[in-house]
């Protein structure tokens, strides 16, 4: 295959593709979601077993269990999958929405409208959900996108591909208006981030290794997020029953996910009630526990955390934990080792929760609730084409707004420039 004039010919339909979107009325777009959603159901068996094959080269390769994770479709996953596509349809249509509409002197009336970016192109890992998530946001929002999932799971994705665009074919709109990259070489993801002629955005989903890649090489915006250290601060004020479910579920909930908690910090104040008990209940499930010198003090036969330790996405059952002489040293800690995804502090001082979300600068603030919920799908955004720890346009999960801008318009009745 000659890669580049292959991803050059994707790069061609998807613009005119997007021009066709352009103009797709809300009800044609809704329609062709709800039309995806029940060929993802009807095809749930097939989808199961596309995904087997790819499961089953996973493991022969040895791809780690985190990857495996977010490999796996599951039925619960296959039918999350056609809720949230249900669930963008049911969201308001942003384009074509007017804002800010008034009076020049000049007697010139002005405006915004929301508008689609046009191709977007989004590089994803093991996740075969995103396909249909990333499709379902895209159609909504007015936008064609070329998809280029991991190599480990192709069949899984050709295979929500071809609901897609059943589903769209129905609905009368152009089946290029979602297009999967079928082939697993890797120069096909150096063409899709250079061909600024054909695509507007860039999505990178997956690892540091991938982010930072494309991040460097591409030339087309990006919107991105390399890592997700997360933290939960159990503050002096907290309410120790909720601080202990809040820390378990934080990291416990799922491992292998960016908004998993991967540090504690923990007042001093209260660390001698409640860090017995949090380590009771990460035995559980086999957490392992890196400390300070002080956590260690309280939960001796833990492992001593390093200076990486801070600074490192595990992915994994393993946590770290420090303990932090108030607010102040955790919100230092915090902004010194985040990596601006999601931050929650527990407590029940209405001062100390009202400075967390001011001084806090991460794309999600929480005060007492898990990190699991910085999630598009839990922020009612239907799904999330991924999160951005960036500060300008898109920020936190990236939904419908997130995928459009803004035009000015102006609405005259012959006026001119004096």
């Amino acid at each position: 295959m000659d890669i580049q004039n292959y991803m050059q010919a994707l790069g061609q339909q998807a613009k005119e593709a997007s021009r066709a979107l352009s103009r797709a009325g809300t009800n044609a777009k809704n329609h062709a979601l709800l039309l995806i959603a029940s060929e993802i159901r009807k095809s749930a068996d097939n989808l199961k077993l596309q995904n087997k094959l790819d499961m089953d080269a996973g493991q022969s390769k040895g791809l780690d269990a985190a990857l495996l994770d977010r490999l796996e479709l599951t039925d619960s996953r296959i039918e999350g999958m056609a809720e949230g596509l249900e669930q963008i349809a049911a969201l308001p249509d942003p384009v074509g929405e007017i804002s800010n509409m008034n009076y020049r002197p000049s007697g010139i009336q002005l405006g915004q409208m929301r508008v689609p970016l046009g191709v977007i192109g989004i590089i994803y890992e093991s996740r075969p959900n995103v396909t249909a998530d990333a499709a379902g946001l895209c159609l909504k929002s007015g936008n064609a996108t070329i998809l280029r999932g991991g190599s480990e799971a192709i069949n899984s994705n050709k295979a929500v591909a071809a609901c897609i665009h059943r589903g769209l074919e129905q609905a009368g709109l152009p089946a290029t208006a979602v297009q999967v990259v079928e082939t697993t070489d890797r120069a096909a993801v150096g063409e899709l981030i250079t061909m600024s002629e054909y695509i507007d955005v860039i999505v990178p989903r997956g690892g540091k290794s991938l982010t930072e890649r494309i991040s460097n090489d591409a030339r087309v915006p990006v919107i991105k997020h390399l890592d997700g250290i997360c933290h939960v601060y159990i503050d002096a004020a907290a309410d120790l029953d909720m601080a202990e479910d809040i820390a378990f579920n934080a990291k416990c909930h799922r491992y292998g996910v960016c908004n998993a908690m991967e540090t504690l910090l923990v007042d001093s104040a209260v660390a001698v009630d409640i860090l017995p008990r949090l380590a009771k209940r990460y035995a559980t499930e086999s957490v392992e526990l890196r400390g300070c010198e002080q956590t260690r003090t309280i939960l001796t036969d833990i492992h001593a955390a390093s200076d990486e330790d801070w600074d490192t996405e595990y992915l994994a059952p393993i946590l770290a934990i420090r303990i932090v002489d108030g607010i102040d040293e955790a919100m230092d800690h915090i902004h010194k080792h985040s990596s601006g995804h999601t931050e929650t502090i527990v407590t029940e001082d209405y001062a100390s929760s009202r400075r967390f979300l001011a001084e806090v600068d991460s794309s999600s603030v929480m005060v007492n609730a898990s990190t699991r919920f910085a999630d598009g799908f839990e922020y009612g955004l239907g799904a999330e084409i991924g999160i951005s720890t960036d500060k300008i346009h898109a920020r936190g999960p990236v939904g419908l707004e997130g995928l459009t801008s803004q035009k000015w318009i102006v609405l005259g009745s012959g006026q001119i420039r004096q």
